[in-house]
């Protein structure tokens, strides 16, 4: 497997922001073979005096029923099983392919651990697929969404800020990366804790945390270090959204 990003970068800005109305469009065939079509009986039958009572029940339930919210945890559901690259073809541009493969190769060789680096660049896929469907299909509310805003602009200059750190020599601050990776984590989580399930909210703890890491960004902005060349890449990347304006 190959995957792509240094902080997690574009893809929850991105992917998770710009393009994800794009992106989940086309889960609509997706989520309708999931569901099978279910559609909803035009008249719920009426209670009839001997029926048992577990009907009753049943007939309760079906009034209660919501297929908007079930195609919204159908396309949560589809996508968190298709974190793979097929799914970042299908779904990303080119760019933010090429800078999610780089920041998995940067997890590997700074980890040693295929399966970590696999991991936790799967988790970043997940999350910004989970908050895109949520946008989708309005989900957030006036609050929520302007501080949508306040993290996409605290993110987007954090990579500008690790995109300057590269290209000026001698002014990485290891310090300042940490700080606006640890604010954007606790934005992201504050976003969406009403929304999504602990074990998604502890993915986006692992991403942030992994690429938090001090000594993963030491090496990382290392000119004379193994994983210059990827940073490089990734920058170049970044560059490359922030000039169509995606990032």
């Amino acid at each position: 497997m190959t995957t792509r990003l240094p902080s997690c970068v574009p893809v929850l800005s991105h992917f998770g922001f710009q393009s994800q109305i794009v992106v989940i469009s086309r889960l609509d065939a997706l989520t309708q073979l999931h569901t099978g079509s279910v559609k909803l009986p035009q008249k719920v039958p009426q209670t009839v005096q001997d029926e048992n009572r577990s009907v009753h029940f049943h007939l309760s339930k079906m009034e209660s029923f919501s297929s908007k919210h079930m195609a919204m945890k159908a396309q949560k559901k589809i996508l968190s099983h298709m974190a793979n690259k097929s799914v970042v073809q299908m779904f990303i541009d080119d760019t933010s392919s090429e800078i999610l493969d780089e920041l998995y190769r940067v997890s590997k060789e700074h980890t040693g651990n295929r399966n970590e680096a696999q991991k936790v660049v799967k988790n970043m896929i997940k999350v910004a697929v989970k908050v895109g469907v949520l946008f989708r299909h309005d989900r957030f509310s006036p609050e929520e969404l302007r501080l949508a805003q306040e993290f996409k602009k605290k993110f987007h200059n954090g990579v500008m800020t690790a995109i300057s750190f590269q290209e000026v020599e001698f002014t990485f601050d290891k310090t300042i990366m940490i700080d606006n990776l640890v604010i954007c984590r606790d934005m992201l989580l504050q976003l969406v804790e009403k929304h999504l399930t602990p074990k998604s909210l502890d993915r986006i703890r692992h991403v942030f945390n992994h690429y938090s890491d001090p000594d993963l960004l030491t090496n990382l902005y290392n000119h004379e270090g193994p994983l210059w060349p990827n940073l490089t890449k990734i920058c170049v990347g970044l560059n490359k959204l922030i000039e169509e304006g995606k990032l």
